[in-house]
């Protein structure tokens, strides 16, 4: 009888220990907190953020990243001393080079040249090394073309995203959500709003909402430069868009197979100035610099409650505050950023300025 042994007991062992670690990590930190984002109580609608920036790399990333990890260890992918690639336009690359530092692994990210340089000092603070590339597009085949080269293992969070996350409980995003919810006044959301950039999120929420039957709707959103949108209004998969997106950790040029948009209620294209303006307004009010994916999801979740006032309905939206405003210094909140990329926010802050004091929504361009 001829037998092979592909796995020696050192290799097993390793693993063994590498998971453990992983999993201490989660045992750490505690889970991020519910805030509840000032509104008229006159209005009887509550929004709430669910605040990822409190995670150990400051980001909802950190999630995507363990979940990535314990995946592919589990599937032997990683052993001891495999480098590891990543595609990333820079707070998963933060998370996964984290990961890597702890189990000792090196680590690279391939990332659009304009990628924030804060973020860019968080994966190099991590202990990874940053692969720029002017061409956005080119992000994923390099990954690939630098995974080849190096005998390394492609993290692929643009395919893996999910499946990596147990999508039916085990304390992810969703269930924690509708834990930290049980006990408000409108318990179970009217809404659920996120972005899309592998589409992981919202295939785990879309997918616990599914199955546990809850009546909530969920809601994505999409920047300028990005495929989802045109992918999931058109029904086509291969939709693809030229530029990157300028609103770092959501949008893409293609629509990428771990966005499922079949459990997708609903999609908002947010242009990037109104992504921008909100951050800002919001970051005054709540006294703390918020990301631009945030501002993108804020954007929506306004409108979508001016649209609750205006039908009469009270209830509950919940959206995520991403990660911290304090990555996007040089960027969004620089105004000479924001002049050299002719973003206009001023219509935008109008709207947001009216909806705060009178509950209705005004988009510019609809008026």
């Amino acid at each position: 009888m001829d037998t092979l042994d592909r796995c020696c007991d050192r290799t097993r062992d390793w693993v063994s220990e590498a998971i453990g670690i992983v999993e201490a990590d989660a045992n750490r930190s505690a889970d991020t907190h519910l805030l509840r984002f000032p509104l008229c109580a006159d209005w009887g609608i509550d929004l709430y953020l669910k605040d990822e920036s409190v995670h150990p790399t400051g980001s909802l990333k950190h999630r995507l990243a363990r979940s990535l990890f314990l995946y592919a260890l589990c599937n032997g992918w990683i052993t001891e001393g495999t480098p590891v690639i990543e595609a990333s336009s820079g707070s998963t690359a933060v998370s996964e080079a984290y990961f890597a530092s702890l189990l000792g692994l090196p680590f690279v990210a391939v990332m659009p040249a304009t990628t924030s340089p804060e973020k860019i000092a968080l994966i190099e603070f991590h202990g990874g090394t940053c692969h720029l590339v002017d061409d956005p597009s080119q992000v994923v085949s390099t990954a690939r073309e630098l995974a080849a080269d190096q005998r390394g293992h492609y993290m692929d969070q643009f395919t893996y995203a999910e499946r990596a996350t147990d999508w039916r409980g085990n304390n992810n995003i969703a269930e924690s959500i509708f834990h930290q919810m049980s006990r408000e006044r409108h318990a179970v959301p009217e809404w659920i709003v996120v972005g899309a950039g592998t589409g992981g999120t919202s295939a785990t929420i879309g997918r616990y909402v599914r199955y546990q039957r809850h009546d909530t709707r969920l809601c994505v959103v999409d920047p300028e430069n990005s495929a989802f949108f045109t992918g999931w209004r058109d029904h086509d998969p291969d939709a693809t868009v030229s530029a990157g997106s300028r609103i770092e950790g959501i949008g893409r040029p293609r629509v990428e197979p771990s966005f499922i948009p079949s459990i997708v209620d609903r999609m908002m294209k947010v242009p990037d100035a109104a992504s921008i303006a909100v951050l800002r307004e919001a970051s005054t009010l709540l006294g703390r610099r918020l990301g631009g994916s945030t501002g993108t999801n804020l954007y929506a979740a306004f409108a979508l409650i001016a649209e609750m006032r205006e039908a009469g309905r009270t209830g509950s939206v919940v959206t995520l505050l991403c990660d911290s405003g304090d990555r996007y210094t040089h960027t969004y909140f620089d105004d000479d950023w924001v002049a050299d990329h002719n973003l206009d926010l001023a219509p935008y802050t109008g709207t947001v300025a009216e909806f705060f004091a009178t509950g209705a929504w005004n988009e510019p361009g609809k008026r």
